[in-house]
């Protein structure tokens, strides 16, 4: 029988809460991290969107001068998350040698790969950093990350751009079940608020115009949703087989009772209309766990707040979950927080593991007419979840036709 993996810690940085104690506060209140951004190169590139949900705690707030300077921002708040799980978990001795890193990105080193080109342009080669390669590589992170805990069993980088952080999730779990490694710090960072990536998702009319009205931007459902909400950050978790948490006398938040990756094989940004990649990867971790339909009270939905995006998981959470899906209380907390692209994964990971923890629901903000064609029971207002066995579902795809979905079981 396979290994039970089970999560001991938790950590994040986001664009409402520095912190899993505030971020999960503010997720319950219904609090809006996206504001209309300051900086100078908006109005110098005439950006057609001018805002984003940054992270609400600068990185420098929580780490040295000498740290920050040798990581790209989107290392940096992969470091700082990877620490709080870290500390959250209570480990304080483990064999190196069986400790795993799984840390996603989907974007990576983008701040630091275009200042060094325009530091190439503007001042030649000799001005470029020494340390811009291992700065700006996606695996930086999850190196980082390796370094700083001293985990010697692997340091793995999944890239599936907004499906990232859930696969690692994913990734973690094989490493633990095969007996590759007894504990995995698995997670997702991004820092892509740049006026490239802006641009780019712009061009595409993939991002909320709503510049006048930033805070009520992201409206995953509403009939009125016009693009997602860049955003910032990371979550992580660390996940330990079992019988180690038990022999240590760890608490534990929850069980990660199943998880699934597919394709959809359809297209390059556009979701399969009909919902069949992600419908097979819900079924795939719901089998994977064990778990039938019933069993599942809960779903933080990837629900990105894009026209094309929202309907065809909601056909899959229908193929997948039957009638029952009328009974299940969706969460779709990208409304909050913007799109974290590749950390999305992770940080909503932590938000559903808490949500079977302490048996309540993060609030969907900004849905004010309902699609009629996404008919799901969306939590807006304060929702506890049941008593007894309990399990929550959270869903991750991305762009390349990635499918990504997790399943938490409470203990």
């Amino acid at each position: 029988m396979a290994r039970k993996v089970v999560i001991t810690g938790l950590g994040a940085t986001t664009p409402i809460g520095g912190d899993v104690p505030t971020m999960w506060k503010n997720a319950l209140k219904g609090v809006s991290g996206a504001h209309t951004l300051e900086d100078e190169w908006v109005s110098k590139y005439d950006l057609p969107v001018h805002f984003a949900a940054r992270c609400s705690t600068p990185a420098l707030d929580v780490l040295t001068r000498v740290e920050a300077k040798r990581m790209d921002p989107s290392t940096q708040f992969g470091v700082i998350a990877a620490r709080e799980a870290w500390a959250d978990s209570g480990i304080t001795d483990i064999d190196h040698d069986r400790l795993a890193v799984a840390f996603a990105t989907g974007i990576g080193g983008v701040w630091t790969l275009l200042d060094a080109w325009d530091t190439l342009k503007e001042k030649g080669p000799r001005r470029v950093l020494p340390m811009t390669v291992p700065m700006l590589m996606p695996n930086g992170v999850a190196a980082a990350v390796s370094l700083d805990l001293g985990a010697r069993a692997g340091a793995h980088t999944p890239v599936s751009a907004c499906a990232s952080g859930t696969e690692a999730l994913h990734l973690g779990l094989d490493l633990i079940r095969s007996g590759k490694a007894d504990v995995v710090m698995c997670g997702g960072a991004e820092a892509a608020i740049h006026p490239m990536p802006l641009a780019a998702f712009s061009s595409m009319q993939a991002l909320s115009r709503r510049n006048d009205d930033p805070e009520h931007a992201s409206r995953p459902y509403d009939r009125d949703r016009d693009g997602f909400v860049m955003g910032e950050g990371a979550g992580a978790l660390v996940l330990e087989a079992e019988e180690h948490a038990i022999a240590r006398g760890a608490r534990i938040y929850a069980e990660l009772a199943g998880t699934s990756v597919t394709a959809d094989a359809y297209h390059i940004t556009a979701p399969d209309p009909e919902g069949l990649g992600a419908t097979r990867a819900l079924k795939a971790a719901m089998f994977d766990g064990r778990i039938q339909a019933e069993d599942v009270v809960h779903v933080n939905a990837h629900a990105t707040s894009t026209p094309v995006g929202d309907k065809p998981e909601y056909t899959a959470l229908r193929a997948a979950l039957g009638t029952h899906v009328d009974n299940v209380a969706v969460s779709a907390t990208k409304s909050q927080m913007g799109h974290l692209l590749g950390a999305s994964g992770a940080v909503e990971a932590v938000l559903t593991v808490l949500a079977v923890y302490e048996r309540r629901a993060p609030l969907t903000i900004n849905l004010e007419n309902q699609d009629p064609e996404i008919p799901l029971d969306v939590v807006t207002s304060a929702r506890t979840l049941p008593a007894g066995d309990i399990v929550a579902l959270s869903n991750s795809f991305g762009f390349g036709g990635h499918n990504a979905v997790i399943a938490i079981r409470s203990l």
